[in-house]
């Protein structure tokens, strides 16, 4: 059993004990439900912006802790000023150390799309992502079947939200693709080992249908990067560990910004 693995059997417990906490009505009768979600894809093409979805993340499976000392409101600020298209926010507790109460902080201190980044499995998910003020959730190819993903996609367009699917390789984007996406993102990560390799996104770009947004996710460090990514037709670039082992991550994404 391999990391992942282990993730989804944890996940499928901590949502059926979410459930029976709060109930689908009280999640629809958030304020935050009744939001229209910002556009993904007009803030990824905004020529004034980077392209740049910005993570917050305390800890991952393979790094141990990365950055416990910093608040949600200071890094995402820092990060939607030093021109983030978007903002991406860890909700896993148990291998992540994130918090629900951090995708909320995220929405309320910005005016940019915010991601939703967990290992959705379930339609309560969804319902909750918006209710928490999320703008795009995140659906794993590596973790729920095509049919699944249609369903998952759909309930998510009939809440306004945006659709991200990410993918790790061709068989994974073939099975998967169906119009109520919004972006194709290419993890450069295993996450079976966590072994990265930015040749991933290289190899899928050309596979990728054009009417989906191109997202590069995992191992970009180097704004170099970032441009050789453009030329083979990526619009957006998920970078969170590069910057949030920084004492201060929007300060590190500032720096890195006046690179590319």
């Amino acid at each position: 059993m391999n990391i992942l693995d282990k993730i989804v059997i944890n996940k499928k417990r901590e949502v059926q004990a979410a459930k029976k906490r709060t109930s689908y009505t009280k999640l629809e009768e958030s304020d935050l439900f009744q939001r229209d979600c910002y556009s993904f894809k007009q803030f990824l093409l905004d020529p004034l912006r980077t392209g740049i979805i910005a993570e917050f993340k305390r800890k991952s499976p393979s790094k141990g802790i990365i950055n416990d000392k910093v608040s949600v409101k200071a890094v995402t600020n820092g990060y939607a000023e030093a021109g983030a298209s978007a903002l991406s926010v860890l909700t896993d507790r148990d291998f992540f150390m994130g918090k629900k109460a951090d995708l909320l902080a995220a929405r309320q201190a910005n005016t940019i799309p915010v991601l939703r980044k967990d290992f959705m499995i379930d339609e309560y998910q969804v319902i909750e992502a918006k209710s928490l003020g999320a703008d795009i959730i995140l659906l794993i190819a590596a973790i729920l079947t095509p049919d699944e993903i249609q369903t998952l996609a759909s309930l998510a367009k009939s809440l306004d939200l945006n659709v991200l699917l990410e993918v790790h390789n061709l068989e994974e984007l073939e099975r998967s693709i169906n119009p109520n996406l919004d972006a194709i993102g290419v993890n450069n990560r295993n996450l079976a080992d966590f072994t990265v390799s930015v040749e991933t996104s290289y190899r899928l770009a050309e596979h990728i249908p054009a009417e989906f947004l191109k997202i590069s996710e995992s191992a970009i460090s180097n704004p170099e990067t970032i441009k050789q990514l453009k030329l083979a037709g990526f619009n957006g670039f998920l970078i969170g560990e590069n910057f949030m082992k920084q004492a201060d991550p929007g300060q590190a994404m500032l720096d890195f910004v006046k690179e590319l």
